[in-house]
């Protein structure tokens, strides 16, 4: 079994192949994303290039796209949530986290890609970028452990 890159758990004949070689449409907005992550993966930038809606195509880059997939080794897609898209919607919203490893090392693209149906058909029309949250650290008292690892309270060490 040639597993499907989207991790749906299917096998990619019967998955996103048919998607990407339109032999079929993507019945949801989810489907269609699954699909692009596994384009990434097989390099199938022509259906990059046509799952996204005609109006948000004036800043797509072919060639930057191709290089992207080409060079990054991919390490799989996690579906966060979903908001319509769905079999009767027009328009809907999947967040998703695909991780990948590039020369700058393991990374992740967190995005809130937007889809909306032309004709029918189930199209990409932009992405927000989702920043990571912040990270809260405890206040940390003078006579606490230092944060640094050195052993030492945190006074006679980075308190100073």
């Amino acid at each position: 079994m040639n597993s499907c890159p989207c991790g749906s758990g299917s096998d990619y004949v019967a998955c996103c192949e048919p998607i990407i070689t339109g032999k079929k449409s993507a019945d949801t907005a989810e489907q269609l994303m699954r699909a692009r992550y596994a384009a990434h993966v097989k390099v199938e930038v022509d259906f990059l290039f046509e799952s996204t809606h005609p109006d948000h195509r004036k800043d797509y880059d072919h060639e930057g796209t191709k290089v992207w997939a080409e060079n990054s080794e991919w390490h799989g897609l996690e579906i966060v949530e979903t908001a319509q898209g769905g079999l009767k919607d027009e328009e809907g919203e999947v967040t998703f986290v695909a991780r990948f490893r590039d020369k700058e090392g393991l990374r992740s693209h967190h995005e809130r890609g937007k889809f909306k149906r032309k004709r029918g058909r189930w199209l990409f029309t932009e992405g927000t970028m989702i920043k990571p949250k912040p990270v809260i650290a405890n206040k940390v008292g003078r006579n606490d452990p230092c944060g640094c690892g050195s052993g030492q309270k945190y006074k006679k060490c980075c308190g100073k």
